[in-house]
């Protein structure tokens, strides 16, 4: 037993001297790799940097990757980053970030420490850049739009920027011959334009879309697009529902282009000497051939022109001098000859013939500037002293009368038949004139901005319109002992008044253990001289990106907006023995409205491309609101404020590459739109109860040569009710609104390598032949109605269809 019990307490020694010496083994291979290790990471080079952009503002989210590997990182929200690259004979490192363009830097035998810093200019991506690897994060309650589909789209107004704002989530158009458009329940009228950070205006007199011309803004000068639909900041005017705020682009080097269309032509010219940077484009618009589809036939004679340059200057690195120049001359002519729409039901189809005698003849000429001279105050702060001014002279004038029949087409019964005659001498001019002064500060994590704004407003109004309706010998109202028009109106009005305005707002930005944290909050401070009335206007936003998992981004949005009165909401009418006369009411108040905007956005990736589903939930208690009919595109105000009201819905967005390479979204939205006027509910003139848009690009397959862009509206009809009766009486609603256009562009030379050195062809950048389809399905929509009374007092609507299907033809040479 003794023996035993030596045996096994050796053989258990032995085998525990055995795992000592196996361990000891393995511990020298494990410190042997281990020094491998810290020699091969020891010889990996640390690359740090800062993201900015053309303000030297840092970039937050911006993408940087080793072209090749599974390495990379996001820049924080100041836009500096750090990243390890591999030893390697070169490493590639591209940034990226949707809305801005993507730049590669080669490091070659990268050692040590280095320290790369970049700036990334706004921009869409080119075609041949099939591959975006980010979606762009937004942070508040305003969003960048992608420009690079703007020069190739299908576009019927000339005006392609505001098209495509118009596809937008929340944003609504019935009416494509018009650039106009409608916000969450908003008018045409409570949409903030701004050009380079100087507000502009639209026409006063505009009442179609035929005659609308070409905007302000220029597509092939624009870089950045940035639009909100609600809660936007402080640092913009006294609106009530959106903002479109445009920024032109700086050439860097020689660029231009040239297009042509059976609709118009352009031509655009960008260049940089020295310090100098130009951008200028020509623009015509003619419409004629697609007014050509409309139901009522004639001679129409469009002709839509102008001319922008925007030049910059920086004599030194702490100075910056931009000034914008600008001039347009619209002019519409139109003799109307014969007209014939069928209307009703499959049961009861009726027949409205009319045949024209006279014409109309319209001008809109428009003159804007402005200069901007920008100081620096070191590296985080600036001063900005501008001017601008804004002219437009406005002339519409017609004389058009016409024989009607109204017939039963089931029975040939006559409905009736009369005469009626239109005539309108209407003449506006209005300038604005304004200075303002800006502060920015980027203390750290903060950008605090600040304003002061004067602006000068001169109007002067003569107005003198009428229409005669006779039915069967007898003249609409018949009274038998005297004849009377149906609406006569005149106005003879000028009014002077001053603004001025103050805001004050901080972004603040921290990155937290819980996420990252983005608080706007901000107020403006405004005073108008012609009601004495002072606005107190506070805004405030928050943004939130959980660590738990950063594709998620939530926001938060609210505010006291004002719509602050320009001259129509002034104009208040009162009509005595049949004739209307306008008074201003100097007593008017600005509308106002409670607004508070909730949202969140989820970022993905399917089949490994980048897609955004956005939905925000928003509801805005009214008050002071001035009441106001729509007829087409034009807004008459009752100029006094008597209504209240709310506005609240849900928007939803899928955005990403549907198709790799290209951006294509679709939104959906639901909204009620209600006001309280003279102690009755009723719908405001644009509760649109739904409304889906449909904006998708894509190309064929294995070639950059062919490319297709379609975008679409189905939007629900407004409601509407008799002329020149109230909005009590918009018991009807107008059929949805259904469009779909088609573009297909064809890359006929490619020369974006620059393989072709020598020659003519070593200018050129690209070739493109384009065929657009408008209304693809040829369905019929409805811009307004004509009303007709017989003699009995019994009204027909007889509506104004738009546009039919019509091809268009179009190229495009960029340089």
């Amino acid at each position: 037993m003794r023996f035993f019990s030596v045996r096994l307490l050796s053989s258990y020694c032995t085998a525990l001297l055995l795992c000592v010496s196996t361990l000891c083994v393995r511990a020298q291979d494990a410190a042997a790799v281990a020094d491998t290790l810290r020699a091969d990471t020891a010889s990996w080079c640390q690359l740090s940097g800062r993201v900015v952009d053309e303000d030297g503002q840092g970039l937050p989210f911006v993408s940087v990757k080793v072209a090749g590997r599974l390495l990379g990182t996001t820049t924080n929200l100041q836009g500096n980053y750090s990243l390890r690259l591999p030893p390697a004979d070169s490493v590639l490192v591209n940034y990226s970030m949707m809305g801005y363009e993507t730049k590669s830097k080669l490091f070659t035998r990268p050692q040590g420490r280095l320290t790369w810093n970049i700036t990334l200019r706004s921009g869409g991506t080119d075609m041949q850049e099939l591959t975006v690897k980010e979606v762009r994060r937004q942070m508040g309650t305003t969003q960048d739009i992608s420009t690079k589909e703007l020069k190739r789209m299908p576009s019927t107004t000339g005006n392609a920027v505001e098209e495509l704002v118009a596809t937008q989530a929340g944003v609504s158009t019935h009416n494509e011959l018009s650039s106009q458009y409608n916000v969450r329940g908003g008018s045409f009228d409570e949409n903030c334009v701004y050009v380079n950070g100087v507000e502009v205006y639209r026409p006063l007199l505009i009442t179609s879309g035929q005659q609308e011309g070409l905007s302000v803004i220029n597509s092939d000068m624009v870089e950045r697009i940035q639009f909100s639909a609600g809660g936007f900041e402080a640092k913009y005017g006294d609106k009530m529902s959106s903002v479109l705020d445009i920024t032109y682009k700086k050439p860097t080097r020689h660029e231009g282009s040239v297009s042509a269309s059976l609709l118009g032509a352009s031509a655009y010219d960008g260049f940089r000497k020295g310090k100098v940077s130009v951008a200028q484009g020509l623009r015509y618009k003619t419409n004629s051939y697609l007014l050509g589809s409309l139901e009522t036939t004639g001679e129409y004679r469009p002709n839509f022109l102008d001319y922008q340059a925007y030049l910059s200057w920086s004599p030194t690195r702490n100075w910056d001098i931009d000034v914008i120049g600008y001039i347009s001359r619209n002019n519409y002519r139109f003799k109307p000859k014969d007209r014939e729409t069928n209307f009703g039901t499959l049961e009861d189809v009726k027949s409205f013939k009319v045949y024209f005698d006279g014409e109309e003849e319209d001008l809109f000429r428009t003159l804007f500037g402005s200069l901007s001279v920008r100081r620096r105050l070191g590296q985080r702060s600036s001063l900005t002293l501008g001017f601008s001014a804004f002219s437009t002279k406005e002339r519409v004038t017609y004389d058009i009368q016409g024989q009607y029949w109204l017939n039963e087409t089931n029975t040939d019964e006559q409905l009736g038949v009369g005469t009626y005659a239109e005539h309108a001498r209407n003449l506006l001019t209005s300038t604005t004139e304004s200075a303002r002064l800006l502060y920015e500060f980027r203390p750290r994590n903060h950008h605090l901005q600040a304003g002061l704004l004067w602006r000068g407003e001169r109007i002067r109004e003569n107005t003198r319109e009428w229409e005669f309706r006779d039915s069967a010998g007898y003249s609409m109202p018949h009274y038998g002992d005297r004849l009377e028009l149906i609406y006569n109106l005149k106005s003879v009005q000028e009014i002077k008044s001053n603004r001025l305005e103050l805001y004050l707002q901080d972004t603040w930005r921290k990155e937290a253990q819980a996420g990252i944290f983005s608080l706007n909050y901000g107020a403006r401070l405004s005073h108008w001289s012609w009601n004495g009335e002072t606005l107190f206007s506070p805004r405030a936003s928050v943004g939130f990106v959980p660590a738990a998992n950063d594709n998620w981004t939530f926001r938060l949005a609210t505010g006291l907006y004002y719509q602050a009165p320009f001259y129509k909401e002034l104009r208040d009418t009162m009509t005595i023995d049949g004739a209307t006369v306008v008074q201003l009411n100097s007593d008017i108040r600005s509308q106002r409205s409670f607004q508070v905007v909730a949202g969140g956005e989820y970022k993905f990736r399917v089949a490994d491309r980048p897609f955004k589903f956005t939905t925000e939930v928003y509801y805005k208690a009214q008050s002071n609101l001035n009441p106001y009919n729509v007829d087409n595109l034009k807004v008459v105000y009752y100029g006094r404020n008597e209504g209240s009201g709310y506005v609240t819905g849900i928007d939803f967005k899928l955005y990403g590459e549907f198709v790799p390479g290209t951006d294509s979204w679709l939104s959906f939205s639901l909204m009620k739109a209600s006001m309280s006027l003279h102690g009755k509910r009723i719908p405001q003139p644009t509760d649109q109860r739904w409304n889906v848009n449909f904006f998708f690009s894509d190309f064929f397959p294995n070639t950059d040569r062919w490319k297709m862009t379609m975008k679409a509206a189905f939007a629900d009809g407004l409601p509407f009710g008799t002329p020149h009766s109230g909005l009590e009486a918009n018991v009807f609603r107008a059929p949805a609104y259904k469009r779909m256009d088609i573009g297909m562009s064809y890359r006929l030379f490619n020369n974006e390598d620059r393989h072709r050195r020598t020659g003519f062809a070593s200018t050129l950048r690209n070739v493109w032949l384009g065929l657009d389809c408008f209304n693809i399905f040829g369905l019929a929509n409805v811009s307004s109605y004509l009303w007709i009374t017989d003699i009995q007092r019994h009204q027909y609507a007889v509506p104004n269809y738009l546009t039919g299907r019509q091809v268009n033809a179009r190229f495009l040479i960029e340089f």
